[in-house]
């Protein structure tokens, strides 16, 4: 039964896999073709860093992306302290309400989000005040859909978190901001991180909303090889989509060999004392 219990996960993981594995593949093909394999080559990676769109549409993509996580990180961190502050009845109201952009179809939360910006713009132009689609409208978007993250993500640090350690800062005479820095931010800062990473991984790959909210000179990477899509599929798109995979896949190694050098330690400390 063990060899059964690791070929399904291998065949769960070659079913998983395989499709990045082709398109990988293909990105080192001579030709444009998607089926038949002429020779290896690394044109369409140079291609790629001399397509400005793409450069330009990448760009777009990471200033969105850490700057709305930032400010989402910031925000949820501070709503989740306050929720789990809050009575059992009123923090259960306001997870439920927390759940419903995770839960609510993105489609609506786009369109709802273009409804809002272009009553805005009428509302804002008749006192000459208006403005454009473009990066304001991105980041304000893409900070509300990744609050829940951050805030799901921070709020089970906060209830493992012993809850006198912050009232004896307090007691011993350290001003409360001091305390929330220098006590409880270190005991929630894994999940702030955690948070962070989730929300950065969300607005880098969301297409649906940013769609809706985007304007013509600030288009993120997916609508951009969207449209390049709907034309014909270029290989510098398998190589930029081949890059991303790599620099996710290696920072997610780092990450968990950092995490499992930190616990090997911590164990190895703890067996000491």
């Amino acid at each position: 039964m063990k060899w059964l219990s690791k070929a399904y996960i291998w065949v769960i993981m070659v079913f998983l896999y395989a499709p990045i594995g082709v398109l990988i593949f293909f990105s080192f093909n001579q030709s444009k073709s998607r089926s038949n394999f002429t020779g290896f080559t690394l044109d369409w990676y140079v291609k790629l860093f001399h397509n400005d769109l793409i450069i330009q549409s990448l760009i777009n993509t990471l200033i969105v992306a850490l700057v709305s996580s930032v400010i989402a990180t910031a925000i949820g961190t501070v709503a989740a302290v306050g929720i789990n502050s809050m009575k059992r009845w009123k923090k259960s109201f306001i997870m439920n309400i927390t759940y419903l952009p995770i839960v609510n179809p993105e489609i609506v939360i786009g369109v709802s989000f273009m409804l809002l910006f272009v009553m805005a713009q009428g509302l804002l132009s008749n006192i000459g005040m208006g403005f454009e689609f473009g990066y304001m409208t991105l980041i304000l978007a893409h900070v509300t859909f990744n609050l829940p993250y951050v805030i799901l993500n921070v709020m089970p640090k906060l209830r493992q978190m012993d809850k006198y350690i912050y009232e004896a800062a307090l007691d011993l005479g350290c001003p409360p901001v001091k305390a929330f820095f220098k006590v409880v931010m270190p005991e929630i800062m894994p999940g702030i991180l955690s948070g962070f990473l989730m929300a950065f991984t969300y607005s880098l790959d969301d297409f649906v909303i940013s769609y809706f909210v985007s304007g013509a000179t600030s288009q993120t990477l997916p609508i951009t090889i969207y449209s390049m899509t709907r034309r014909k599929v270029s290989p510098e798109i398998n190589a930029i989509s081949a890059i991303i995979f790599v620099v996710v896949l290696v920072i997610l190694l780092l990450v968990n060999f950092h995490g499992a050098r930190r616990e090997k330690q911590s164990h190895r400390e703890g067996v000491r004392v």
